[in-house]
């Protein structure tokens, strides 16, 4: 049958079994939403409040379900503004589609209004993007876009669509969506072989758990092989949910704010055994020094992840889900308890600890997990509040933690508990926000209040860029260079204004009322925590520092003392 342009685009959506798209009009891309207006009970639209808000949203959904995340803008600033969103979900390796609209193809090229390229500013942060000159390749170039997007390993992709295309007509016929078939054919049995004997010869072996544990749905098989291989676990931020933390030989966080049991343990085992991680450098810290006593195993979807930041001894490249099996199938059952027991020791003797009595970031972390039973989905903006949220916080099940890991985006958050709430209407989604970052998009609010979204913005307010004064604080001798935010907007009568309600709290029994209040409420709940400006996040490990010598508050007035 003859289609349009943009009756082809809301059709292949439906294709492909998209259900909810995020976005922002323009006149670029009005075809478009005037079809998406007669298909409205198929597919949802959320009206963000700024494009990158879209994005976030979107790159929010998918880390939550594991499916592709949608956004639509139009031309010029609208396709620009989605940019931030799109390097977070390719940092962190996320499967999105994100629609533009371009002028017409006869105006390209020539600096026409609200004309940008793109598909030339976005090439380094996508897996693939398209611009379709051509109403008889729009269809396949989508359904191409959904494949990519999802194939291997996973990330955002773009197609941009002039105007005159998407008004123009031709031949459409339906294809139902391709499965997307695991990547096996890389795995090789001479690399499964060598990995389990590296594993059966170990005496000290160490799992570290990645991002990509989440993405290919392996946490049922890495239970397995930890209970086979009997050896501790430690994770990435982006690892989170991927093993119980709860478990008794999870050992927490690894890198720059991991736990001391973590940077210790790794960098006294024999076998490190990498599961979906690409080994970034706030995990390794001195790379040189990093695990230093031990063989390197890695296991990843894409090959150029192996000895890119550090040379590992061996590896197995493909599906996670599929590698894990196959090892799992193979594996004898192994003890290491003199090993274990160890590491446990390092447990008991460094663990995470804060000063009580108080309100400050872990007590809000800590009391969010009492009530929230461990149950909800966090997601987090970026800084010191995400790191408290990392330690703090026990993450039982994958896709419950939602960070922008490898881009480190601030605003990054309230879009994407957006994103996370929409896709899971029964799940208690909660935000924790520094005051830096809730300012950056902070409009979004007004997004959750119009449709009517039941999730909780924590604001972890120290009144300065928490993070950054850290660093200022313990590296640049207490140079506080604009970050100080004392300026006093008031996050409570903003809330409101943007119709969300609104709480403060000063202290443990006025935040544990607000939260109590916030999870029974039917809209979006804003709640303004306030802390010191000088609590900072422990352990930590100096900039280019051997993880091993991670330090906390109090080890440093044990140096002053000694010097």
């Amino acid at each position: 049958m003859q289609l349009t342009g943009a009756q082809i685009v809301i059709e292949c959506l439906k294709e492909q079994g998209v259900d909810t798209v995020f976005g922002y009009p323009g006149g670029a891309i009005l075809n478009v939403y005037d079809e998406l207006y007669k298909h409205q009970n198929e597919i949802k639209h959320i009206l963000t409040s700024h494009e990158q808000g879209a994005s976030h949203a979107a790159d929010g959904y998918a880390r939550s379900t594991g499916k592709v995340g949608v956004c639509f803008a139009t031309s010029g600033p609208g396709a620009t503004n989605l940019v931030t969103g799109i390097a977070t979900a390719y940092m962190d390796s996320v499967p999105m589609v994100a629609i533009t609209c371009n002028v017409t193809v006869p105006l390209l090229g020539k600096d026409s209004f609200q004309e940008i390229d793109i598909a030339g500013i976005t090439t380094p942060i996508t897996k693939h993007n398209f611009i379709v000159k051509d109403i008889t390749k729009l269809a396949d170039t989508i359904r191409r876009a959904f494949k990519i997007a999802q194939k291997g390993r996973p990330g955002p992709v773009l197609v941009d669509i002039p105007k005159d295309i998407t008004a123009a007509k031709t031949e459409y016929t339906y294809k139902k969506a391709e499965p997307i078939p695991r990547v096996t054919e890389t795995i090789r049995e001479e690399d499964i072989e060598k990995a389990l004997k590296m594993i059966g010869a170990a005496k000290k072996p160490y799992i570290f758990v990645g991002g990509g544990a989440v993405i290919s749905e392996a946490s049922e098989e890495l239970r397995e092989f930890v209970k086979k291989v009997d050896a501790p676990v430690c994770d990435t931020l982006m690892g989170k949910g991927a093993f119980d933390g709860t478990h008794d030989l999870y050992t927490g966080m690894l890198g720059m704010h991991g736990t001391k049991t973590s940077n210790l343990g790794v960098s006294e085992c024999d076998l490190l055994i990498a599961v979906g991680t690409r080994f970034s450098d706030r995990v390794l810290g001195n790379a040189k020094k990093f695990a230093k006593q031990a063989k390197i195993l890695q296991f990843d979807v894409d090959a150029a992840e192996i000895n890119k930041n550090i040379r590992v001894d061996a590896c197995v490249v493909g599906d996670l889900k599929e590698i894990l099996k196959q090892l799992n199938a193979k594996l004898s059952q192994m003890n290491h308890n003199d090993w274990i027991t160890h590491v446990m020791d390092f447990k008991v003797k460094f663990p995470l600890c804060y000063e009580e009595g108080g309100l400050t970031g872990p007590y809000l972390m800590e009391e969010i997990y009492r009530a929230t039973a461990g149950d909800a989905i966090i997601v987090t903006e970026v800084g010191q509040h995400q790191m408290w949220a990392a330690q703090y916080y026990k993450y039982k099940n994958p896709r419950t933690f939602l960070s922008s890991g490898g881009l480190g985006t601030m605003g990054y958050g309230l879009g994407a508990a957006i994103g996370a709430q929409v896709a899971n209407p029964n799940k208690q989604v909660i935000n924790i926000a520094g005051d830096g970052c809730f300012r950056m998009n902070m409009n979004e609010i007004a997004t959750a209040a119009r449709q009517k979204l039941p999730l909780i913005e924590v604001i972890v307010n120290n009144h300065v860029l928490g993070m950054v004064r850290q660093w200022q604080d313990l590296f640049y001798e207490k140079r506080y260079s604009a970050t100080v935010l004392d300026d006093g907007v008031d996050f409570v009568k903003l809330a409101e204004a943007m119709g969300a309600t609104g709480y403060r709290a000063t202290n443990c029994a006025e935040f544990d009322e607000a939260l109590q209040k916030a999870l029974v409420s039917e809209g979006p709940v804003v709640i303004d925590c306030i802390i010191g400006c000088d609590d900072k996040v422990w352990p930590m490990v100096a900039p280019g520092a051997d993880i091993s010598t991670s330090f906390t508050a109090e080890d440093l007035q044990e140096r002053k003392e000694r010097d």
